[in-house]
């Protein structure tokens, strides 16, 4: 029996476009949106920001002289975190229902600049009872470390857990860890998976 409800974040309960900062960065830095991606990949500096392994302010002067930038940090900020788009894939009425009946946990790979963001747009986050943040974590999925901490707080064996993530290899992780899990393709699959395993809202 299901006992916790585990969703990740970002295109499960938000959709983001990365080339929308991209595209905004493009006028400042003088360097072509599909370009910006290639030259922040050359680095582990992402990676090190969503592992809490950097604060944000030095992630803004290392991103920053990669890239050519020289706005402000609340400028950089706003740009980072405009990739995110308005409109949930997962309505807050889901969430509710599910609340009241389950235990509901967020598991994310972000960093503290696109969370203030979500925290400060929109809504849904009172509906989850406790959050699994990679940079609070400081480790990232597929690590074995961030499904560790998600099954400590879920306060339930992992085999009465339920996860979906839109990444595959995320998925994969959680099914090394015990956790029943899917990859999220849709809000209607997704529903179609829940009642499959008896879960009901």
């Amino acid at each position: 029996m299901i006992r916790t409800i585990i969703f990740d974040l970002g295109k499960v309960i938000v959709p983001f476009d990365f080339m929308r900062g991209y595209k905004a960065m493009e006028g400042l830095c003088g360097m072509p949106a599909v370009e910006i991606p290639k030259r922040i990949g050359t680095t582990d500096l992402v990676t090190r920001f969503e592992s809490g392994l950097i604060p944000p302010e030095d992630f803004v002067v290392e991103l920053s002289g990669l890239l050519g930038l020289t706005i402000g940090y609340d400028h950089f900020c706003e740009i980072w975190s405009s990739i995110f788009l308005r409109e949930t894939l997962i309505p807050d009425a889901l969430l509710a229902r599910l609340r009241e009946r389950y235990r509901l946990l967020l598991l994310s790979n972000t960093n503290a600049i696109h969370f203030s963001m979500i925290q400060a747009n929109y809504s849904f986050l009172p509906y989850f009872h406790d959050l699994v943040l990679s940079h609070e974590v400081k480790a990232m999925k597929p690590s074995p470390i961030i499904y560790r901490e998600a099954i400590r707080k879920a306060g339930c064996p992992a085999s009465e857990c339920f996860f979906t993530d839109d990444v595959a290899a995320y998925v994969e992780g959680a099914k090394k860890a015990g956790i029943d899990a899917v990859q999220f393709l849709s809000l209607q699959q997704l529903e179609g998976e829940m009642r499959a395993r008896g879960i009901d809202w």
